[in-house]
């Protein structure tokens, strides 16, 4: 895929997550991703983030930058949610987060090959916590 094509691929891709259309997940994520430098199939790569959306059901990306150097993709983004369930051991405080986080993707035959990724989970805490 070329520069632009990769763009679209990865807007697609975040959109099907804010949409929650996580059966459509498998046509962007390969077989044996790797996540965090850990090998994963897409249901455990999609289960990953049940707990998040357990916690936060109106959680959703903001894509603020994007980056891409050949294969590589760099993603900026503003993550927002209202808690409504236990995250990281803080029960549902109806509280709203705002936080940044960042990911780096390597694409390979078309999907998604490797991801590392970071949210501030310490600003979220300190959100749900004050």
């Amino acid at each position: 895929m070329d520069r632009e094509q990769l763009a679209g691929f990865y807007r697609r891709y975040i959109q099907c997550w804010n949409d929650r259309r996580l059966d459509e997940l498998r046509e962007y994520v390969a077989d044996d991703v790797r996540v965090n430098d850990a090998e994963q199939d897409p249901e455990r790569y999609v289960a990953g983030m049940e707990d998040v959306f357990s916690a936060f059901p109106d959680f959703h990306w903001d894509l603020r930058h994007l980056l891409i150097d050949g294969d590589w993709i760099s993603a900026h983004f503003t993550v927002t949610g209202t808690h409504q369930g236990t995250f990281l051991g803080v029960p549902a405080s109806g509280r709203a987060i705002v936080a940044q986080e960042f990911a780096v993707y390597l694409i390979g035959d078309g999907k998604i090959a490797e991801v590392w990724g970071a949210t501030d989970h310490l600003t979220i805490l300190n959100q749900l916590t004050v």
